[in-house]
């Protein structure tokens, strides 16, 4: 067995709620107000539709705004794992991960363990652009029942809603949250800091035409059949816990260049300058305007050019 590899749920596709376009040269993210399920393969076009794509477009007829889905983990932290993440934007290498307490950061002696007060209170964390960054798994359909679709984002409200929703459903359901019919919802809102135009999350909700009350009831009811079965939902979370423990880092250098460019892009008006020498907003509007610039990149997660013109 490799060490320091951290081992993570297997994947066979992504959803997305964005994509990269071509203008003057550069690759920046535009929003949608849909989702978009991807395989993992890019031609020189983007990213290949996943073949559920088109099936759950249809049933949606159009417009997919929510996706029928489960999760593979009763542990809500493992089905969404969340972190301040902070990237070398011209390697890809990822430089720091904490959690708001403690992180570990590359550094010349190795890895080291480090206090983390947050993106906002260290200097470092401002200087290179370090967001918080959430990877959900998900199951989606019934061919392969181990491997999942990935949504990655690096939204406040995508990282919180979700992770709310996971806790709250996994108490609500006496920890039988991998059990329950779920649907991932896109959602919108508007504030003044957007002036007043949409910015889309993802929330998750109980599955469309199901109460709260009915929903925990199949959900018993399939954690019935699964033991029947012999299925150990036990030992599935307790060794993708272990799995996942293997790694210092989650995210590998293979992927980390897609990661750069869906994620961690300079602001649209910016180019990309040694970290202590970026431009600083010098008035109000200029810092407001800034704001509104990165909470719009931070809610388009998964934003790969793609073959459709839907996101």
């Amino acid at each position: 067995m490799l060490k320091g590899l951290a081992i993570t749920p297997p994947v066979i596709g992504r959803i997305s709620i964005g994509h990269i376009v071509e203008k003057d040269g550069e690759r920046l993210p535009e929003k949608d107000d849909q989702f978009t399920l991807t395989s993992q393969i890019q031609n020189r076009d983007g990213w290949i539709l996943h073949p559920l794509d088109e099936t759950l477009r249809k049933a949606a007829n159009g417009k997919l705004r929510a996706i029928p889905v489960r999760v593979l983990f009763n542990d809500p932290a493992l089905n969404l794992r969340a972190d301040y993440c902070l990237f070398d934007r011209q390697t890809g290498r990822q430089l720091c991960v904490g959690n708001g307490e403690s992180c570990r950061r590359v550094s010349d002696e190795g890895m080291v363990s480090l206090p983390c007060p947050s993106p906002a209170a260290c200097q470092t964390g401002r200087e290179g652009g370090c967001k918080p960054y959430g990877r959900l798994n998900v199951v989606i359909g019934d061919e392969d029942e181990l491997g999942s679709f990935i949504f990655r984002t690096t939204s406040y409200n995508s990282i919180r809603t979700l992770t709310a929703r996971l806790s709250y459903f996994h108490a609500v359901s006496g920890g039988l949250l991998a059990c329950l019919p779920l649907e991932l919802r896109l959602r919108g809102k508007s504030t003044a800091l957007s002036h007043q135009v949409p910015i889309y999350y993802v929330d998750l909700t109980i599955r469309s035409g199901l109460t709260l009350e009915r929903a925990i009831t199949e959900a018993r009811e399939v954690d019935m059949r699964r033991r029947s079965a012999g299925f150990e939902q036990a030992a599935l979370d307790s060794t993708a816990q272990r799995e996942l423990a293997r790694g210092m880092l989650e995210e590998n250098e293979e992927e980390a260049p897609a990661l750069i460019s869906e994620f961690f892009l300079q602001p649209f008006h910016e180019k990309a300058a040694p970290l202590g020498q970026r431009r600083k907003p010098s008035t109000l509007k200029d810092r407001l305007d800034d704001k509104i610039v990165r909470e719009s990149s931070e809610q388009m997660p998964q934003i790969e050019a793609r073959p459709s013109a839907s996101w």
